[in-house]
């Protein structure tokens, strides 16, 4: 299965998920500043590409978890009860096929429940979806072209708040035997590599998590009516360093460590108007796990 066909795939599918890799295990770790938070998340998952009858065709349906556990320990004007745990279950499938030697298309939908889960079940509010396209010219096996990739698309989802889709582009490319980097988001990096089975980087990148809350949470603002938060959002955009070590071809473990530029985590009503924002300073940012790659 050439990369081409997993970039169609899974790159770029989410903005969490620029990524050739077919399953993951990993634990990510962000310290707040000064303060006694922290951020603790687990995720883990698994795609499962079929070949289809004709060639260079491939569905691939997929399944991921997350499990993010929000430490509050600074005092705020609200119930923190309902805010320490979150879980995001979701169900995905995509489809892929070749229009040339270098050029491929890739779709594909999703469905998410991403909740605190305060009623112990799932409601129709704790719902969404995601879809996206794009075209892949893909150089990277050609020995005798320059080895680069190319992604152009379009990726949409309900968590956003936006009535249309966003465009993605993504440019990676191989300049020399040992180096390569990558242009794009929701990463960038310059990555060496040093033996047969380890590589070296520095990347910026995005990461985040999105999630209801089942019951609106009231939040003094110092008026006779509080507010009332209807969801939580964290997007953090940071800097680091990352270290690789492959096991075999595809097999590998993985440590990044960086420091985030910014830094927030919002209590939002349901039209996305901010409430309240937990200890915005840049921090520490942890994360490392394993993964099954092509």
């Amino acid at each position: 299965m050439c990369i081409g066909l997993v970039w169609a795939i899974f790159g770029l599918c989410t903005l969490s998920a620029q990524t050739t890799d077919l399953a993951r295990l990993e634990y990510t770790l962000i310290p707040q500043a000064n303060s006694d938070n922290s951020i603790n998340r687990f995720r883990g998952f698994v795609n499962f590409p079929i070949p289809l009858e004709w060639d260079g065709s491939y569905l691939v349906p997929g399944l991921e978890y997350r499990n993010v556990d929000l430490d509050i320990e600074d005092p705020v004007p609200f119930d923190i009860k309902n805010v320490q745990k979150f879980q995001m279950f979701r169900l995905s499938m995509g489809y892929t096929f070749k229009m040339s030697k270098a050029w491929r298309v890739g779709m594909k939908v999703g469905v998410e429940i991403a909740s605190n889960f305060e009623q112990r079940t799932a409601k129709g509010s704790d719902l969404r979806f995601t879809g996206a396209g794009y075209v892949i010219n893909d150089r990277t096996a050609d020995s005798i072209a320059k080895k680069d990739r190319l992604i152009i698309g379009l990726q949409y989802s309900t968590n956003a708040g936006r009535p249309f889709p966003i465009p993605v582009v993504n440019y990676y490319k191989e300049f020399h035997p040992n180096w390569s980097y990558t242009l794009g988001v929701p990463k960038m990096n310059l990555k060496r590599t040093l033996t047969d089975k380890q590589t070296v980087q520095a990347f910026i990148t995005i990461d985040g998590f999105f999630s209801n809350l089942q019951n609106d949470l009231p939040i003094n603002n110092g008026t006779d009516i509080p507010g009332m938060a209807d969801n939580i959002s964290m997007t953090v955009v940071l800097g680091g360093l990352g270290y690789e070590y492959f096991f075999s071809r595809h097999l590998l473990f993985y440590f990044y460590g960086g420091y985030t530029g910014f830094n927030e985590i919002r209590l939002r009503k349901s039209n996305r108007e901010t409430l309240y924002k937990i200890n915005e300073e840049n921090t520490f940012y942890i994360r490392s796990g394993i993964k099954f790659k092509l």
